[in-house]
């Protein structure tokens, strides 16, 4: 299992950016794949990105795709959403998860622990 701790939200002005940071707690997290996942007030969660594990590898949700940006650094077991152009439907709680792909999309993995706090994105107009 994987405990990660989320981090970098805060409130920005409407075309503003943040950058996300995702710390894992399990020394070999650098072999998995992980994923962004944000959840709105009164909304499901919802997929954001997504990065293999050699950090080769990138996918995004079509709502963001263009704006935001996932990486990784594994010797820090950390992975990073930079949200450029932010827009007001991008406020969110947002969370990092070891995540497997589902056809043209990704879903979190189960089986890897319990969800984050998550860090909290405010993009006012």
């Amino acid at each position: 299992q994987v405990q990660v701790v989320e981090s970098g939200g805060g409130l920005v002005q409407a075309g503003g950016s943040l950058r996300l940071s995702c710390v894992a707690s399990e020394r070999t997290a650098y072999t998995f794949d992980m994923g962004w996942f944000r959840q709105a007030p009164g909304k499901a969660r919802d997929f954001v990105a997504a990065i293999l594990w050699s950090g080769t590898v990138t996918y995004y949700a079509d709502s963001v795709k263009g704006r935001f940006t996932i990486s990784r650094d594994n010797a820090k077991n950390t992975v990073y959403l930079q949200m450029n152009s932010l827009k007001p439907e991008d406020t969110a709680v947002y969370y990092c998860k070891r995540a497997a792909r589902l056809g043209s999309t990704w879903r979190p993995r189960t089986d890897s622990g319990p969800w984050g706090q998550g860090t909290q994105v405010t993009v006012s107009s």
